[in-house]
């Protein structure tokens, strides 16, 4: 069924973007507007494939489901955490520009995942420039059981891996934890007004330290997804594609709110590959299709523009230095 496919391709098309929306509505929540999204995801991606690489290699191939998922799914986690506290510490320390910081973390990011790839493909001695994970892939990507015997129903819904559905549960509880919650309370206040958050004795630092590190971390989380999972462990160069900056236009469709993101990354995920159930596109035509979410999110931040409501606009400190001498 052609229908049935394609939304269980949106999905996962639009897992990456979930948590990288998600990462990144956590850390503007803070303030702190953050556009090394797309090298953190790249970097907690090539973290998963050496710890994943490493095990196997130890190994030689006989892997054992829970080190195989625990082991690069923790190096993913650790190297994007890394990535967050850098930002952390130029942008909330240093108070660097939060603009320059996040576009030099992308670069960097790349360029990281770039030069760690290669370095395993000249280790694998692979005539493609590849690194092939079969063995950790094939632990990551066990779907729910039964799920074949339910038809349609199982093939949209129940046909996914673990981290799919820790992508749209880590989205709920954002959301809960943002709006319901002492905590969250504190972090929104953080990213309106820190002056009066710091008045009334919320820790500003702390608080956006917290947000830009946690972000970071499920942001990378995305990168892990996509190479474990959305492309059968399967690494090469530059192959991710610009969905980290897809993540961040998903903030702004999603007005920053994460259960809002589970829905919006869906659709980000069929309008990116719904030229593959065209016929007869050209190469050109190809491409138009694939700057669909773009389109739709210039158009949607347009109209939330007009309506000018407050609860669809960003924080209002979003991008600003925090300077408690100024308070």
């Amino acid at each position: 069924m052609m229908l049935a496919d394609f939304l269980q391709r949106a999905i996962m098309q639009g897992i990456p973007l979930l948590y990288g929306s998600t990462g990144e509505i956590i850390t503007e929540k803070s303030g702190n507007l953050n556009l090394g999204i797309p090298g953190i995801m790249y970097v907690g991606g090539i973290g998963g494939v050496i710890g994943a690489f490493l095990y196997e290699k130890s190994v030689n191939g006989n892997v054992h489901p829970v080190p195989a998922v625990l082991i690069p799914l923790s190096c993913a986690l650790v190297f994007s955490l890394i990535m967050g506290l850098i930002y952390s510490f130029l942008t909330v320390t240093l108070r660097a520009n939060q603009n320059v910081t996040g576009l030099a973390l992308t670069t960097f990011g790349v360029g990281f995942g770039n030069f760690f790839g290669g370095s395993l493909v000249k280790l694998t001695g692979s005539d493609v420039p590849s690194i092939s994970l079969t063995a950790t892939s094939n632990c990551f990507r066990t779907s729910l059981p039964g799920a074949e015997k339910l038809g349609w129903f199982g093939q949209i819904f129940l046909s996914h891996s673990f981290l799919a559905y820790a992508a749209i549960v880590i989205a709920l509880l954002t959301s809960l934890v943002l709006n319901r919650t002492r905590t969250g309370l504190h972090l929104r206040a953080v990213g309106e007004n820190p002056a009066t958050a710091d008045a009334a004795g919320i820790n500003v630092g702390k608080y956006k330290y917290f947000a830009t590190c946690i972000g970071s971390m499920i942001a990378g989380l995305g990168g892990l997804y996509y190479v474990m999972d959305y492309a059968n462990g399967v690494w090469s160069n530059d192959g991710f594609g610009d969905r980290g900056w897809l993540a961040i236009a998903l903030v702004i469709f999603a007005v920053w709110r994460p259960n809002l993101s589970i829905l919006g990354s869906i659709l980000f995920g069929g309008l990116y590959i719904v030229h593959n159930y065209i016929r007869g596109l050209d190469v050109s035509g190809q491409e138009l299709f694939k700057m669909l979410p773009y389109v739709v999110t210039i158009l949607f931040l347009v109209a939330i523009s007009m309506r000018r409501k407050r609860e669809a606009q960003p924080p209002a400190h979003l991008g600003l230095p925090y300077f408690r001498e100024e308070r």
